[in-house]
């Protein structure tokens, strides 16, 4: 399940991302010891990927009777955070290519 405090450490990641003056003393080629980029949108996919799978579990087994509609109602709420999450970092990713494609030659 997917907890705020895991959500904080996943924003603050991409706010890391999303700071360039963060990577001012480096060199071009010099790792920062954290995950790479494509590293962070695959886990940001499998969590979104996993939130879904837990919100179809809960939405089932309410309809079956089994569940308790609390938890189905924050499976939802989690799931719902996750696509947002992922359709803000599709958003920047897509304005920092238009960004580059503007760029002159």
């Amino acid at each position: 399940m997917t907890t705020p405090s895991a959500a904080a450490g996943a924003y603050a990641s991409l706010q890391r991302l999303a700071n360039p003056s963060a990577n001012l003393g480096r060199a071009v080629g010099e790792a920062s010891g954290g995950p790479s980029f494509g590293e962070l949108l695959r886990s940001a996919a499998t969590n979104l990927m996993d939130a879904g799978r837990r919100t179809d579990a809960q939405t089932h087994a309410m309809a079956s009777g089994k569940g308790n509609i609390v938890d189905v109602v924050t499976a939802v709420a989690e799931t719902e955070v996750a696509v947002e999450t992922m359709v803000a970092v599709r958003d920047r990713v897509i304005s920092a290519y238009e960004e580059i494609m503007r760029m002159p030659i």
